[in-house]
């Protein structure tokens, strides 16, 4: 087997308000969109985020575990500098995502902050300055 992922596919609540914070908020473009079903949103050259209604998720996934905490995932957006963490985080809250930490200095020498989508996934914005962090930038 081939060492890559291709898809992330998270189940939402609501696809019209994840639509509007995803494409309308962020400017992200559709790759694919059947309304009321599925968005997909091309974010590499060979990944894609799939955001699936919950309906259709739950009949080919299996029941959703539902209840009170977090799901247990974080996304990662990095960028190449601190300041752009900062310009990230903004466009994301002027979108409308839950402003769940700003970002500071880590210990490890990053600097990150976290933001919340429409259905609560977290999205860390991340400067990180070693080679890993090299490995993931355009």
């Amino acid at each position: 087997m081939d060492q890559r992922l291709s898809f992330v596919t998270l189940a939402v609540r609501d696809l019209e308000a994840t639509r509007a914070f995803y494409v309308d908020g962020l400017g992200w473009q559709a790759a694919l969109e059947v309304p009321g079903d599925v968005l997909m949103i091309q974010l590499g050259q060979h990944l894609l985020l799939s955001l699936w209604a919950e309906g259709g998720f739950e009949a080919e996934v299996g029941e959703i575990r539902r209840g009170p905490g977090l799901v247990p995932i974080t996304l990662a957006h990095n960028v190449p500098t601190r300041d752009e963490v900062d310009a990230v985080l903004a466009t994301a809250r002027a979108a409308g995502a839950d402003p769940v930490s700003p970002a500071v200095e880590r210990e490890w020498g990053g600097y990150t902050g976290y933001f919340g989508d429409p259905d609560g996934y977290r999205w860390e914005i991340a400067y990180n300055p070693g080679p890993i962090g090299q490995v993931v930038l355009p």
